[in-house]
């Protein structure tokens, strides 16, 4: 028997198997543990669900109602306003437009973006003025844009046509036009945004070790080499985030089809919706046509294609680079 077990009172635990109980100040600084990385996190997660869980979730109770602007008793019709939606040719001609425009938009956007990076990474006189320079156009502002463009595509005394006819083509009525149309709205977004993701990659590319290209030249590599076999599978989660990040303003599209129609206050998208997107009929039915249910459902069906095609984007973007990182 030890000295403890001596003092200790007869049939009391107290000794080496005792344990003190904790003071308050311990509890609360266990609290304070557990607890206070959730508070610090928490005002994130109240805004979001404020700003954006809740209109995500209010807007898709709304697609099951037959709801008009100032309708203080809408009447409930379920699934029918996607019924009615699938089968309108209008909205599969937006959306058509919509994947046009984001096809020629997004798909060069991002193959500038990385060949522009790369080009800024090497040794530049003046490196940081170039920088800012690209940066420029997404800086400037999107009303300006537009009407600047909407008038060097001009049918009569857009400074692209006068090229054209300079070069002995005819001129191209780019508003008129289903292709010329998407075009030139493609070339406005891409002008806006391919600096922008420009620098963005080469973010990415300057936090690559520079030991891996030194490995690579001893080994013999060449510069498309080293860039094809170490720098694009390194890119790989900064390509992931630029395609999607791409990927969802390219279907959200709104202004620039907006400030290119050549009719004031028109959300049509030409005379014959040949370059409306899915936001601007989206707009229309709920701001011209006072359309609140059938809008809320045009929303959620967008929604769902951005989500789907993200992470098609996704799983995409990653087979690339792994496969572009395997080849010998």
């Amino acid at each position: 028997m030890t000295v403890i077990d001596k003092i200790a009172p007869e049939g009391s635990k107290a000794g080496r198997h005792s344990t003190a109980r904790p003071t308050l100040r311990q509890r609360l600084s266990r609290w304070d543990v557990k607890v206070s990385p959730y508070l610090y996190i928490a005002p994130f997660f109240i805004v979001f669900g404020i700003v954006g869980l809740f209109p995500l979730l209010y807007t898709a109770y709304v697609s099951l109602f037959h709801w008009k602007a100032g309708d203080d008793n809408p009447d409930f019709i379920g699934i029918d306003n996607y019924k009615e939606l699938f089968a309108d040719g209008q909205f599969w001609n937006a959306l058509q437009n919509t994947f046009s425009i984001f096809l020629l938009s997004s798909v060069p956007q991002l193959i500038i973006a990385v060949g522009l990076a790369a080009l800024l990474s090497a040794r530049l006189r003046g490196a940081t003025g170039w920088r800012v320079g690209i940066l420029l156009p997404y800086a400037a502002s999107l009303v300006a844009i537009g009407i600047i463009f909407a008038n060097l595509f001009g049918p009569k005394y857009g400074l692209i046509n006068g090229l054209l006819q300079t070069i002995g083509l005819d001129p191209i009525d780019w508003q008129a036009s289903r292709l010329g149309s998407h075009t030139a709205i493609a070339i406005m977004v891409n002008w806006r945004w391919t600096g922008y993701n420009a620098l963005i990659v080469l973010a990415a590319m300057q936090a690559i070790p520079k030991e891996l290209h030194e490995a690579a030249l001893i080994d013999g590599a060449g510069t498309w080499r080293r860039f094809r076999s170490v720098t694009l599978p390194l890119l790989k989660p900064t390509l992931i985030f630029v395609t999607i990040t791409s990927t969802i303003g390219g279907l959200q599209i709104f202004t620039e089809p907006k400030l290119f129609d050549a009719m004031p206050g028109s959300n049509n998208g030409g005379s014959t919706n040949q370059f409306q997107t899915v936001t601007l009929y989206l707009y229309q039915s709920a701001f011209e046509n006072y359309n609140l249910g059938y809008a809320s459902a045009i929303a959620w069906v967008l929604f769902v294609l951005i989500i789907l095609i993200a992470l098609a984007n996704f799983f995409l973007t990653g087979r690339l680079t792994r496969t572009s990182g395997a080849k010998k």
